[in-house]
């Protein structure tokens, strides 16, 4: 089975076991995952993201807000322009 085969044969219950498992870096009955199970699982969970998923749905994905083009962020804090101070303990 090639890897496009497999992403589509992946169930939305298969999904979420995979995601736990990079997450936790273990399977269900607590077995830790190896480095190359957690990349593949991830590899997995990624392409299904992107096949099924929304943008703003994905593993991984940072809303970057609506500014227009050639609008600037601002900075409402009052004490941006205060240096840090460390205190003694």
């Amino acid at each position: 089975m090639d890897f496009e085969a497999m992403i589509k044969s992946i169930t939305p219950e298969v999904y979420e076991n995979l995601k736990r498992a990079v997450e936790l870096g273990k399977w269900r009955d607590g077995t830790p995952l190896t480095q190359e199970q957690r990349e593949t699982c991830m590899q997995a969970v990624i392409a299904y993201d992107h096949e099924y998923k929304a943008e703003q749905d994905r593993v991984g994905f940072i809303d970057r807000g609506s500014k227009e083009d050639g609008e600037v962020c601002e900075s409402n804090h009052s004490d941006a322009d205060k240096p840090v101070r460390f205190l003694d303990s």
